[in-house]
């Protein structure tokens, strides 16, 4: 065999290496390399649910009030959703009722108020809720997407929860004698539902939606408006945004 013949089937094996390590890189995973087991990254998107309540649409009507019990099965004297009307005087003065009756009815006005207007109060699922964290039961928790809840089963009743609360909104429900408040209606909302007091609100005064949906109408709502959070000292980031708050509102 000939040099000239041997150096040929070196070009060639040479060159069938080289094609073979094309092909090869060519059939590497594309993509970032995960550990044997580990699951690719959910595509789904996530939701972080939010509160909004324009004070300056609310009538006080009691519709979202009305609408809460009869979907929540909330016992007679109690609310996990309440309203309340400041009355201020010529003189600074100001005083301040809520409609908790079972009626929902408001006092009649103070004939001597020179402003009057309604703010509607809820649990506010606050992002540090100091609730969950006095539970020595651990029954107080909040969920990925960003709703404060209780679970039944694990509650003892012993009112810690209800006494740390800043803003009011938890109870002891007589019948069951554990804590109980606002969920955001979360069996709804887990269904693509409005909570039952927005769906009833005549004025579109409370506004839901997620706040990691930067076109939702929550998120482009406080973007466009002036906004207030309730006791924002104490730290909880609270996530129930008032639009038009006066500062009188405690």
């Amino acid at each position: 065999m000939s040099d000239e013949h041997d150096d040929g089937l070196k070009t060639r094996r040479e060159a069938l290496k080289l094609a073979g390590a094309g092909l090869g890189l060519l059939l590497l995973p594309i993509g970032p390399l995960r550990a044997e087991g580990e699951k690719p990254p959910s595509s789904a998107h996530q939701p972080y649910w939010g509160y909004a309540i324009d004070t300056t649409k609310c009538i006080g009507c009691c519709a979202c009030m009305r609408a809460c019990r009869e979907e929540n099965d909330v016992p007679e004297g109690f609310f996990r959703t309440w309203i309340e009307r400041y009355q201020i005087k010529d003189d600074g003065t100001v005083t301040v009722d809520a409609a908790t009756k079972d009626d929902f009815v408001f006092a009649e006005r103070d004939p001597d108020a020179v402003k009057a207007y309604f703010v509607p109060k809820i649990c506010n699922h606050c992002e540090k809720s100091v609730c969950n964290q006095v539970c020595p039961v651990g029954a107080a928790f909040r969920t990925e997407d960003g709703v404060v809840l209780i679970d039944k089963q694990r509650c003892v009743g012993c009112g810690y929860c209800v006494q740390a609360c800043p803003y009011g909104s938890r109870f002891i429900d007589p019948r069951t004698h554990v804590a109980d408040k606002c969920t955001l209606c979360y069996h709804r909302i887990t269904k693509g539902l409005l909570p039952a007091c927005v769906q009833a609100c005549p004025k579109g005064a409370r506004i839901f939606g997620d706040l990691a949906d930067p076109k939702s109408e929550i998120s482009v709502i406080l973007k466009q408006r002036r906004y207030r959070l309730l006791k924002p000292e104490l730290g909880t980031h609270p996530k129930c945004y008032y639009i038009g708050l006066d500062r009188e509102v405690i």
